[in-house]
């Protein structure tokens, strides 16, 4: 019997300690706080656009004692939006019903096309933006951000194919080809196409909570791209 008592003990002496290597530097008299995360998609949204950030904010919550994020998908309706290539998303929140998230992620794809083009939806990305403790764009989701005047005279980042239009629409706007992504304002990050968002997010998680607890998300996920 005590022999089983001692056994046990081991083992739960091994999930703490495993427990606090994924707590970060921060101890337990360090107040955590967990943001609200927003992902926007739309019809013929990118997958990866979306579900690459999703990952990253999910699983950085996960490994952390569900401290960190509270990550949501939001779109204009709650309707079922089909992603490119055909994948069916269900959304948690509508516009009308959305919270004030405090971080922002505007995904792109093909579907940014007509996002720009609907004022609804600029109407309350804009509000989002300025109620937000930050916001990222992924991809072509620099379009809408353009589109809102958010890119003028700012640098930004985007997809190699959309630089031609962003340049038109916001000449002023200043492409960095060359970046994975970048810092384009205060409270304003845009990314390079697809995976970069993956790349922005991971940024995102170390400004927040610092290197380690990005590192063990990186870890966990089998990341490779996260130094």
């Amino acid at each position: 019997m005590k022999r089983a008592f001692l056994f046990l003990l081991f083992l739960i002496s091994i999930q703490v300690l495993s427990a606090k290597n994924f707590t970060g530097t921060q101890n337990d008299s360090t107040k955590i706080k967990k943001r609200t995360v927003g992902i926007l998609i739309f019809k013929n949204a990118e997958v990866l656009d979306f579900a690459g950030p999703f990952e990253v904010f999910s699983v950085s919550n996960q490994i952390h004692n569900n401290e960190l994020f509270d990550v949501s998908i939001v779109a204009k309706t709650k309707d079922p939006i089909i992603a490119m290539n055909g994948l069916s998303v269900n959304p948690d929140y509508a516009f009308e019903d959305a919270p004030d998230f405090e971080v922002l992620i505007i995904s792109g794809g093909m579907g940014a096309s007509l996002v720009v083009k609907d004022d609804a939806a600029l109407k309350w990305i804009a509000r989002m933006v300025e109620k937000s403790e930050l916001t990222m764009s992924v991809c072509t989701g620099a379009a809408i951000l353009g589109k809102l005047g958010y890119l003028n005279d700012r640098p930004y980042c985007t997809h190699n194919t959309v630089y031609p239009f962003l340049e038109k629409m916001v000449p002023s706007a200043i492409p960095q080809k060359h970046k994975r992504f970048t810092q384009s304002a205060d409270k304003l990050y845009t990314s390079a196409g697809i995976s970069a968002g993956i790349d922005l997010s991971f940024h995102i998680v170390e400004k927040f909570h610092g290197k380690e607890v990005a590192k063990n998300t990186a870890v966990y996920m089998e990341y490779k791209g996260y130094h």
